[in-house]
C-alpha cells in the first residue's frame, strides 16, 4: 500500500474543516455537494412565486403568531412585540421612546400606558390629574374613537400579515440560510430592493424574518400555531370612559 503524504492528509483535513465551517455557518453546501433541500420540507426547490404563496398560506391558516421587531410607517418607527390569534391579541407597541400595552379581546380593545404617555396624549401635557387616573390602568378604547382605528391593528393577525407579508417587484430565491438555528429559504422582491423573506424548510414553511422594502423596518415571526389565552383585565384595573376617550 502505498503511504499517503503527511501534507496531503493535513491539507484535506483543513479543507473538511474549513467546508464544515461554511456549512454549519452559512447553510451553504459546496465543499461535499450535498443537497441542501434534503430532509426538509422541499419548498426550497419551488420557483419563488411558489414559496410566497406556500408561506402565505401556511400564515393565514395559523391559529396563532409571535410578531416582534421595528416597522416604519409614515416617517414613524413603531417597535413591536405582540402575541396575535384570530380573536385578538396582546402586547407592547414602542414609540417615538413611548411604550403603551395592547389587549384586544373580540371587538374590545384595551390601552395601557402609564401617566406621561396620557398627560401627553393631547399634545397639551396639562391634565395630571386624568394622566394619573390613567396611569396603569386597561382603558376601554371606543370603537367610534380616533384611537381604535389607529391602534386595534396592531392587534389584528389578518390585518397585520395582509400589510407586511408582501414582497414588491421581481421575486428570486436567494439561497439557503438559517434563522434562530431554523433551516430557510430566503426569497427576494427586486434582487433585495423589494424586500427579503425567510421561510422555514422545517416543517410548515412558516414565514420567520422579514427585512422590509425601502428601510422600513425588519420584524420575525415565530411560536406559529402555539396557543395562549386572553382574559379580561380585572374591573378594578379597568377605566371605562364611554364613547370617547379623554383624549385621542
Amino acid at each position: 500500500m502505498t503511504a499517503i503524504p503527511q501534507g496531503r492528509t493535513r491539507r484535506a483535513a483543513l479543507v473538511s474543516a474549513l467546508c464544515a465551517l461554511v456549512v454549519t455557518g452559512t447553510g451553504l453546501t459546496g465543499c461535499s455537494g450535498e443537497d441542501p433541500d434534503a430532509g426538509t420540507n422541499g419548498v426550497g426547490k419551488l420557483p419563488a412565486a411558489k414559496i410566497q404563496a406556500r408561506t402565505r398560506a401556511a400564515a393565514d391558516s395559523a391559529d396563532t403568531v409571535h410578531l416582534s421587531g421595528n416597522v416604519v410607517t409614515n416617517g414613524r418607527t413603531y417597535t413591536l412585540d405582540m402575541r396575535l390569534k384570530s380573536d385578538g391579541g396582546f402586547g407592547s407597541v414602542t414609540s417615538q421612546g413611548v411604550t403603551f400595552g395592547l389587549l384586544r379581546i373580540g371587538a374590545q380593545l384595551y390601552l395601557k400606558a402609564n401617566a406621561e404617555f396620557w398627560n401627553h396624549a393631547d399634545g397639551s401635557g396639562k391634565d395630571t390629574a386624568t394622566a394619573d387616573k390613567l396611569d396603569g390602568k386597561y382603558v376601554k378604547v371606543p370603537q367610534g374613537d380616533p384611537s381604535y382605528k389607529r391602534f386595534s391593528g396592531f392587534t389584528d393577525k389578518d390585518v397585520l400579515l395582509d400589510g407586511l407579508l408582501t414582497l414588491h417587484g421581481t421575486l428570486a430565491t436567494d439561497g439557503h440560510h438559517e434563522q434562530s438555528g431554523v433551516r430557510t429559504i430566503r426569497i427576494t422582491g427586486d434582487k433585495g430592493a423589494g424586500g427579503t423573506l425567510d421561510v422555514s424548510l422545517e416543517g410548515t414553511p412558516y414565514p420567520l424574518r422579514l427585512v422590509r422594502a425601502g428601510d422600513a423596518g425588519t420584524l420575525s415571526f415565530s411560536d406559529w400555531g402555539k396557543g395562549f389565552a386572553l382574559a379580561e383585565p380585572e374591573k378594578s384595573e379597568t377605566v371605562d370612559y364611554g364613547k370617547q376617550l379623554p383624549t385621542s
